[in-house]
């Protein structure tokens, strides 16, 4: 692994523990989106939402994410 893709890592755990202060159930998304494979039928049963609302959340948290990995790698830098 080199050493820009462990910062790409640790960035983003940084992010999403900062999300999941912020908003928990954007991170719980999130994870069962992005590191557990679900699609959003499947999140939203599991987290007993509607579809809408986790694909609004699913957006939302992207987004957020972005911003705060970008601002991580420019204090990095």
């Amino acid at each position: 692994m080199t050493n820009e893709r462990a910062a790409e890592l640790t960035a983003l755990d940084e992010a999403l523990v900062s999300l999941a202060a912020k908003d928990p159930q954007q991170a719980r998304v999130v994870e069962l989106r992005f590191f557990g494979g679900l699609k959003v039928e499947e999140t939203a049963e599991v987290l007993k939402l509607s579809n809408d609302t986790v694909k609004r959340e699913w957006s939302t948290a992207k987004a957020w994410l972005n911003r705060e990995m970008i601002r991580s790698y420019r204090d990095e830098v």
